[in-house]
């Protein structure tokens, strides 16, 4: 048996995701839900919904975090992590109300959340503390005890989350004939968000150029493209790009769009590009759809050969990350000494959002963080 690791003061991990359909009666009420206050017709949201009915109304997400869930349960029994590990949704059952409903009469106190989003931004981090807070008022209302809630530090440049994207890569690049292999570029694609949004990503003092959102993608670029010309002795160049808008047109979104890269690179004659889908840890619909679909469409239709690479996943060297990072801030939170582990400029992230970190258009009570009202 493995010497148990100390998790203290924890007593459970909460996955927590976007969620998706399973069906395709699911589709528009799950899109109302990823929609609501938004006034969006029902009409509008079915036409939004072809993109799920191209694959039989069925997200991948949802089976993806079950194999997440697996990966991760594995690894912590297998390094004597004794920690339960929960899952709960922002947008699709399992909802995050009721799986916190369900740790609390499981009689857990002290839990760490992890976000299956690597980067700070409003979508990607404040907003899920939010559906924190929402949950946990809903549980205060029926007069249960709260329990105390933590997230997980952005994990964007751990090397448990950097290694399976650098070894997609260079699969990706193996894979692509071998007399257009050495000029091939490196395209690396994250969810554009509105670039007000991305200004105000991240702590106050990351503020202003793209702020911590950018960053941290440039970061994340950087250190695949350079391990990839460590491993292969050539170098690729490399841009970060776009896709997935979905915004009004009169509103700046971060660009260039990837598909107009796509074009771009064809009219200055480079011969192919692999497509690293870095901001994303699952192959879901977006990553499916936006490149998979649509994106190889636009390519085929240049004869531009494209490969895309693969996300992270349930990697096992994704599951391990996790386990050091619970390790790590128990840890912290328990007064011990503790190394955080991340590669690159920028360091590891900060444990606590701070006040003013990622902001909201309009504010909102948010959970785990600084700002909290829930201590």
């Amino acid at each position: 048996m493995p010497d148990a690791l100390d998790a203290h003061p924890y007593d459970a991990l909460l996955l927590l995701s976007f969620g998706g359909p399973e069906g395709p009666d699911d589709v528009v009420p799950f899109l109302e839900n990823v929609t609501r206050g938004r006034g969006i017709p029902r009409e509008r949201l079915k036409e939004v919904g072809q993109h799920y009915f191209l694959f039989g109304g069925v997200s991948p997400i949802n089976d993806q975090n079950r194999a997440l869930l697996d990966a991760l349960r594995k690894d912590f029994a297998d390094h004597g992590l004794n920690l339960p590990v929960y899952w709960g949704n922002r947008n699709w059952a399992p909802y995050l109300t009721d799986t916190l409903r369900e740790m609390v009469a499981d009689g857990r106190r002290r839990i760490l959340v992890l976000a299956t989003s690597a980067y700070a931004s409003y979508s990607g981090c404040r907003q899920y503390r939010e559906n924190l807070a929402d949950a946990l008022a809903a549980l205060e209302a029926e007069g249960l005890e709260l329990p105390k809630v933590d997230k997980l530090r952005h994990y964007f440049n751990h090397p448990g989350f950097l290694r399976p994207m650098i070894d997609g890569v260079l699969k990706s690049l193996a894979d692509l004939p071998e007399d257009v292999r050495a000029g091939a570029h490196l395209a690396f694609t994250t969810h554009s968000i509105p670039t007000a949004s991305a200004d105000t990503s991240g702590p106050v003092e990351d503020h202003g150029d793209g702020g911590a959102y950018v960053k941290q993608h440039l970061d994340v670029a950087r250190l695949i493209a350079d391990a990839v010309r460590e491993e292969t002795g050539t170098d690729h160049p490399w841009q970060l790009v776009y896709q997935s808008r979905s915004g009004a047109p009169h509103i700046p979104w971060l660009e260039p769009d990837v598909c107009d890269h796509l074009e771009e690179l064809h009219g200055a004659g480079v011969p192919a590009v692999v497509m690293a889908p870095i901001g994303f840890v699952s192959d879901h619909m977006e990553v499916m759809y936006d490149l998979d679909t649509e994106a190889k469409a636009k390519a085929e239709e240049l004869g531009l050969p494209v490969r895309r690479s693969a996300t992270v996943g349930a990697d096992p060297r994704f599951a391990a990350a996790i386990r050091e990072l619970v390790v790590e801030r128990a840890a912290a939170e328990s007064g011990r000494d503790v190394t955080p582990c991340a590669l690159g400029a920028l360091g590891p992230s900060h444990d606590l959002c701070p006040v003013g970190c990622c902001p909201a258009r309009a504010p909102k009570p948010a959970a785990a963080g600084a700002d909290s009202p829930y201590a």
